[in-house]
């Protein structure tokens, strides 16, 4: 079992870290965003999890990326890096520093944005370079906080990325983001949590590959996915905030 937690608490885990390797793989992003919110239920401090997640995607984005590295857009990747690394250095002492309750209202605001949208079928648009570079440098803050802004970022992406390079590109900043995050928690003495992030990297893997196996389908219906998702996150976030406050 996990830490002290009761078999049932554990059963638990082990299904929202499923439900986190779907979605990332599925989609290419979302994991920590879809799968965070429910973690604070189980256990309220974001600083336990987000380790394990880094952990878990270090090693599938790792795994995934081995033969795909062709596959990337690096210039965009190296354009784009000025606007996203030092606001999501910032966002991971924010994390270190802040109170649980500021961290975790953080989060639940962030994913209740993010279901909103989604439940409404509406999109996080850029048109201009100023937005871009304001999308990028927020979506590395909050990535550096809570490891939930991928939909900001993968917003510019979109219109700048192909198609066919988008999902591996993600990948490889997911990766880059990541290493900035643990090598901060080394160097700040944090708990990785990485006996507990191994136990459930088994159980992650399932949603990786079955993510992996059904990622062109829910490319095919990603509005009514994510319209299905966004009302769930929107009653998770209602629910969080609500506890909280």
């Amino acid at each position: 079992m996990l830490l002290d937690f009761s078999v049932n608490q554990t059963l638990i885990v082990a299904v929202l870290f499923v439900w986190a390797g779907f979605v990332r793989t599925g989609l290419g992003f979302g994991g920590a965003a879809l799968g965070l919110p429910l973690m604070l239920f189980v256990h309220n401090d974001p600083r336990l999890w987000l380790p394990i997640i880094s952990t878990h995607l270090l090693f599938f984005s790792g795994f995934t990326l081995r033969t795909r590295l062709h596959n990337v857009d690096w210039h965009y990747l190296r354009q784009t890096s000025v606007y996203i690394i030092p606001p999501a250095i910032i966002g991971v002492f924010g994390l270190v520093n802040l109170p649980i309750v500021w961290l975790n209202s953080f989060i639940y605001a962030v994913t209740l944005f993010y279901g909103l949208i989604w439940l409404l079928n509406k999109t996080i648009e850029s048109h201009q370079n100023w937005v871009d570079k304001l999308l990028l440098i927020l979506g590395g803050y909050v990535a550096g906080t809570s490891l939930t802004g991928a939909p900001l970022m993968v917003a510019v992406y979109m219109r700048h990325v192909s198609k066919e390079q988008l999902r591996d590109t993600l990948f490889v900043l997911w990766f880059v983001l990541v290493s900035i995050k643990m090598t901060t928690f080394i160097a700040l003495s944090v708990d990785l949590h990485v006996k507990e992030a191994l136990m459930l990297i088994p159980v992650a893997a399932i949603g990786h590959w079955s993510g992996l196996k059904t990622h062109q389908a829910i490319m095919r219906n990603e509005l009514l996915f994510k319209r299905w998702v966004g009302g769930g996150l929107v009653i998770v976030s209602a629910l969080g905030l609500w506890d909280l406050y």
